[in-house]
This record gives C-alpha cells, sequence and structure tokens, in this order.
C-alpha cells in the first residue's frame, strides 16, 4: 500500500516545480501511469456497482438491463479518460488529472441513473460518496469547493426538480440484502480511500526524513574538505567568528593554532601526489582523534590547518599542541614509505579585548613562521 500510495499521490518533481516547468519523458511516463491506475481503481468501483444492480434486478426492483448500461457508460468514460491521458491530453493542463472535469463527469452518469432508476438510488447516492473520496485524493482546497458546489447544484435538481421517488429498497429478502451490501461496501470502499489517504501521509512522512537526512548530508559536505574531512576554510572562518563573539559575551579565553605540515612539499615530490593525500588524510584523522569536542579544526588551505580553541587561555593552547605535535611526530609514517618521516609547525595566538579575527589570524600566521623560523617541528606562540 505505501509504494502505491508514493507511485502516484506523491507529487512528481515538475509538479514541485511548477506548472510552467518542462517534464522529461520519464515523468510523462510515470504520471501517465499513475492515471492509469487511478482510472483503474475507478472502473473496479464500477463494477461493483453493476453487480449491486444485477443483484436489484434479480429482486425484480429494476430491469436488467439498468446494471449492463452503468457499467458500459461508466467504463466507456474511463477508456476515454485513459485515451486522453495516453495521448498526452492531459499534459497540457497544469492539473493533469483533471480532477474537476473527471468527478464532475462521473456525477453526471450517477444522477443521470438515479433519475432512470429512482427505485434504487439509495445505491447511487453512496457511489457520490465513493466518487468524491477518491477526487480527495488529488483535489485542492479550491478544486474540492467546485466539485461540491456541482454536487449540491446536481442534488437539488434531482430532489427539488424532479418528483422522482429516490427510494431505498427493502421489500423482500433479497432487496434488503441487497442494499446492506450496497451499504457495506460504500463503507469498506470508503474505508480503503481513507486507508490509501493514510498510507500517502506515511510515505510522505518518511521520503520528508528521507529529505532531511539528504539535506543534512548536502550541508555536511558542504562544509567539510573533500580530501581531509575536516571543515573547509569557509566553515572554520564563520566556526571562529562564532567562538569570537561567545568568549566575548561570556569573558571567556579563546585559543587558535594555525598548524602546517613541515616539509610538505618535498613529500609530495619525493613520494607523490596520491601519498601526499594520505598523509593528509592521516594527520587530519589524528588531530581529531585527539582533540576536545568542544575544538573546531579545519583546512586552511593547501598543508595548513586551522584550529580553534575555546576556553583555553595561551599557555594551555600551547601544552595542547606540544602534545599534538608530538603524537604526529610519533606516528609510524614508514607505512606510508620506509623512512618517512612528518612533523608539524604551530603557531598559536590567544583572543585580546576587541581584536578582530583577521588581526589574530595575523598574529598565530607570525608565530606559525616563527616556529619554522625556529626549525620546525615545534609550537611557536604570538
Amino acid at each position: 500500500m505505501g509504494s502505491a500510495a508514493s507511485s502516484f499521490l506523491i507529487p512528481t518533481a515538475a509538479e514541485l516545480e511548477g506548472p510552467d516547468s518542462r517534464p522529461t519523458a520519464e515523468m510523462l511516463a510515470r504520471r501517465a501511469g499513475q492515471r492509469r491506475r487511478i482510472q483503474g481503481m475507478i472502473a473496479v468501483s464500477l463494477v461493483v456497482d453493476a453487480a449491486i444492480l444485477l443483484l436489484y434486478a434479480r429482486a425484480g426492483t429494476i430491469p436488467v438491463l439498468i446494471g449492463p448500461a452503468y457499467a458500459a457508460c461508466g467504463l466507456t468514460f474511463i477508456a476515454f479518460c485513459i485515451m486522453l491521458s495516453e495521448f498526452g491530453f492531459n499534459e497540457r493542463f497544469s492539473d493533469h488529472y483533471l480532477v474537476v472535469e473527471q468527478s464532475i463527469a462521473g456525477m453526471m452518469i450517477v444522477l443521470a441513473f438515479a433519475f432512470v432508476a429512482p427505485e434504487v438510488g439509495v445505491m447511487f447516492l453512496c457511489t457520490l460518496f465513493v466518487l468524491f473520496s477518491l477526487s480527495s485524493l488529488r483535489a485542492t482546497p479550491r478544486q474540492t469547493m467546485l466539485i461540491w458546489t456541482a454536487a449540491a447544484l446536481g442534488l437539488a435538481a434531482l430532489f427539488l426538480l424532479t418528483d422522482k421517488p429516490i427510494s431505498m429498497p427493502h421489500g423482500t429478502y433479497l432487496e434488503r440484502f441487497t442494499t446492506m451490501l450496497a451499504f457495506t461496501l460504500t463503507i469498506g470502499r470508503c474505508m480503503f480511500v481513507g486507508i490509501f489517504s493514510n498510507s500517502m501521509k506515511q510515505s510522505l512522512y518518511r521520503s520528508g526524513l528521507k529529505l532531511k537526512e539528504a539535506y543534512k548530508r548536502i550541508e555536511e559536505l558542504a562544509e567539510l574538505d573533500e580530501l581531509t574531512g575536516s571543515f573547509n576554510r569557509r566553515c572554520i572562518m564563520r566556526m571562529l567568528d562564532e567562538e569570537i563573539a561567545r568568549a566575548r559575551r561570556g569573558g571567556a579565553p579563546c585559543s587558535i593554532a594555525l598548524i602546517d605540515l613541515d616539509w610538505f612539499k618535498r613529500i609530495n615530490d619525493a613520494y607523490g601526489h596520491p601519498t601526499g593525500d594520505e598523509v593528509l588524510r592521516t594527520f587530519a584523522i589524528t588531530l581529531f582523534a585527539n582533540i576536545r569536542r568542544i575544538d573546531r579544526f579545519g583546512r586552511y588551505g593547501g598543508e595548513e590547518f586551522l584550529l580553534v580553541l575555546p576556553d583555553l587561555s595561551d599557555d594551555g593552547a600551547v601544552r595542547a599542541l606540544d602534545r599534538l605535535r608530538a603524537i604526529v611526530a610519533d606516528l609510524d609514517w614508514s607505512a606510508f614509505s620506509p623512512g618517512m618521516k612528518v612533523t608539524i609547525s604551530a603557531g598559536v595566538a590567544t583572543l585580546k579585548p576587541n581584536e578582530s579575527p583577521d588581526t589574530l589570524l595575523a598574529r598565530a600566521d607570525h608565530a606559525l613562521y616563527a616556529a619554522k623560523a625556529g626549525g620546525r617541528n615545534r609550537v611557536s606562540r604570538a
């Protein structure tokens, strides 16, 4: 039921984009399939009504030809609708289901037979409930109002402009049984439409959850550096601004560190860029595994990374970076190539009152150059 509901009750991409969008061939084929399935449901409902009419004919309530004539009219109309759909006529309209037009036409057939065979008029009136239930699956509020208005006018014409006695047959046992069956099957079909509608809501809910997950994943991908999995420059700079604002509000310290892989160009030249990429990834994973949950780590550019250290003063930040430096230096880099050694240098700066992010970064950058000038594989403070 869930897959069927999502198959022709959930809007297509073209429907979501608007009436002026140009649907693809795949979308057009999907729409045509949706319309065929809806018409199939209506055809099944018509056959059920025709069977009930045959039972009334067996009881002698109506002529035997009423049932076949009703089925022939209804099925001919459905065949006509399917033919229009297959030739693409429906695609000329924003509502490619033609809900209002088909609902009103179906209602006119039902009311016409209620006029012709008023002895079983109650059955045709029950059929209206099924018809409107099916229409409600795709009708907008405006379309619902149009269909309801047409139904009100049609019923007014039947009851007020004619003297036909709209009857509920119950004189004989077979008539009572058939009338009971008409009500029972009407309730069942309406309940089926309700179940179908609920299945649609569940499908939409599940689709919404998947969509949220997809959007979340897209946002994550938009924030992450593709190579290392760390935050990209745009994202880490935004996080730096946020942490600086938070530190100023709460009066807490905030430090940053610019980290550079020593002699990384030599690694690329000696071992190749694929190995250099693996070195960057391994370094990023190592730092992620050894920083606090509140720390923010991102790729600043090339082999340079920015680490934001909330609630850490100058001394604490230097100790944290020196610990990370030692961890990186002690890794077994020979797994990538025998004799390979990788070290890092870092420049640490702690936020001053009223200092801008650019100034803070500039001080950390100067400290990083001092670490490199001092021999690399070391941490320097601004």
